[in-house]
């Protein structure tokens, strides 16, 4: 029995082109001592230059992602080799997360791990694999894992509970959350949801949900 977690559409990802010559993303390169292409888009920093950008409310918050991951390889589930990671970004691209990996509690060097990683491809321990990027969709990456189950989570969804959710979680499954801050997954990601839920009777973030459901679904399986 095997949990997949994916992390998806998230609002991670490298500063676009098309937004690399604006003064605050000049200067907050600047401040890190990198070229505008090699940091993180993070709305903190770069709200003026994202007004206009293409889906700009759902980019630009690499912090949430970093929230679920911390979430994610903080379980027992994690800990014991019975859960996988991945993080699909909006561009595409899908980050395999090793086993065992600790990563930065500080988001400071966790967004410069996010960046060394999206430039150079991976991230090794000696001959241990701890984080590795590849372009793939989410199609992709769900027929990849090749699951018995999908299920998404969103406010769109049927509602349920996390206990509903969790025992609908047998077999290997797929559990797929939003990574990203506003609005709703799009059309060609839900389609590839074979059911989908809504917790708690109000919007909630995807690391606040994550960490109830893999809290009662550990009980049936541990």
């Amino acid at each position: 029995m095997t949990l997949s977690l994916v992390i998806a559409e998230s609002a991670l990802e490298l500063v676009p082109q098309s937004l690399a010559r604006h003064p605050s993303v000049r200067a907050s390169a600047r401040r890190e001592g990198k070229r505008p292409r090699e940091i993180l888009l993070d709305n903190s920093w770069h709200y003026a230059a994202m007004k206009g950008l293409e889906d700009e409310v759902r980019r630009g918050r690499p912090d949430l992602v970093h929230f679920a991951l911390l979430e994610a390889t903080s379980v027992p589930l994690y800990t014991e080799g019975m859960l996988a990671v991945y993080v699909h970004t909006a561009g595409n691209r899908v980050i395999r997360v090793g086993g065992g990996v600790r990563l930065p509690r500080s988001y400071h060097r966790f967004a410069g791990l996010m960046e060394k990683l999206l430039l150079e491809g991976s991230i090794m321990a000696g001959e241990n694999m701890l984080l590795k990027v590849e372009k793939l969709d989410l199609k992709g990456l769900i027929q990849k894992i090749d699951a018995e189950r999908t299920i998404g989570l969103s406010t769109a969804g049927s509602p349920s509970t996390c206990e509903g959710v969790a025992s609908r979680m047998d077999g290997d499954t797929c559990l797929v959350v939003g990574g990203f801050q506003k609005g709703h997954f799009s059309e060609s990601a839900r389609a590839l949801f074979g059911e989908s839920y809504t917790v708690g009777g109000r919007p909630l973030e995807s690391h606040v949900v994550l960490a109830r459901i893999l809290y009662e679904y550990e009980k049936t399986v541990m």
